[in-house]
């Protein structure tokens, strides 16, 4: 009787010991959300920053080790249309603020991260010799523009209007990426892009340059969402895209102090 109740003493010991692991695991790494780690971040952020944008995750995720930064990129209009629709997502970055002041009730306080200005980008070596805005409206040149709800056309669209400059683009392009496809590929010889865009092209097109005093300056506001289940992690990102390293990385993408 004595061996049998040792026995079945074993056996109970054996069969709680795992238990005893995993409820140890789980109390030891935080959760998702938990202060010690682990918190995947999603980011829906403009379209113009996806290649800072990756370097900037690296080095945040290097940072603080445990949280995983994800981003999808679209055109700023794209991505209010997704907070409205409820998307899952923590923190938003957009490429003008009319757009983040539309998603006031969705989002929290946004602070600017970075500025930009608009270039013209022409396939290499400029062969069509555009030389500024007044050209874009030749006969013999196809242009392409991004669509006037995105940001970067409307930005555009604000600067040919101011020099009275009537375009008659090829195609209105969903956002600023697509403009730069469409000029590096050859299927258009000249559109409207962000100076930022332009310098991450490295030699698929030319620029020509838009004088201050014609051009316009874009504003990139970040904020956290409201639906956000890591709020305490997404205000940490937000916070971080106004640090000194942070800016050190947008600066060498060629985007300007906020």
């Amino acid at each position: 009787m004595r061996r049998t109740s040792v026995r079945l003493a074993a056996l109970v010991t054996a069969l709680l010991l795992p238990l005893a692991a995993a409820c140890g695991d789980d109390s030891s790494d935080g959760g998702d959300g938990g202060k010690g780690g682990g918190a995947t971040l999603t980011v829906l952020a403009a379209a113009s920053l996806t290649d800072v944008f990756q370097r900037a995750g690296d080095a945040y995720e290097k940072a603080h080790p445990g949280t995983k930064v994800k981003f999808s990129f679209a055109g700023s209009q794209e991505l209010a249309s997704q907070v409205r629709q409820g998307v899952p997502a923590d923190a938003l970055v957009t490429a003008d603020t009319k757009t983040m002041d539309g998603l006031s009730g969705e989002t929290g306080k946004p602070v600017v991260i970075a500025r930009n200005r608009l270039t013209i980008a022409t396939a290499p070596g400029n062969p069509k010799h555009v030389k500024g805005l007044a050209d874009l409206a030749r006969e013999d040149l196809k242009v392409v523009l991004a669509a006037p709800e995105v940001p970067v056309g409307r930005y555009g669209k604000k600067v040919l209007d101011q020099q009275h400059v009537a375009v008659k683009p090829v195609s209105q392009e969903p956002n600023v990426r697509a403009v730069l496809s469409k000029v590096s590929l050859g299927e258009a010889d000249a559109g409207i892009v962000y100076v930022t865009d332009a310098t991450a092209a490295k030699g698929k097109v030319a620029t020509v340059a838009v004088p201050d005093a014609q051009n316009a300056v874009a504003a990139y506001p970040a904020a956290t969402l409201k639906g956000s289940k890591h709020a305490e992690e997404a205000g940490e990102f937000v916070r971080w895209l106004t640090s000194a390293e942070a800016r050190g990385l947008l600066g060498a993408a060629g985007f300007q102090r906020p």
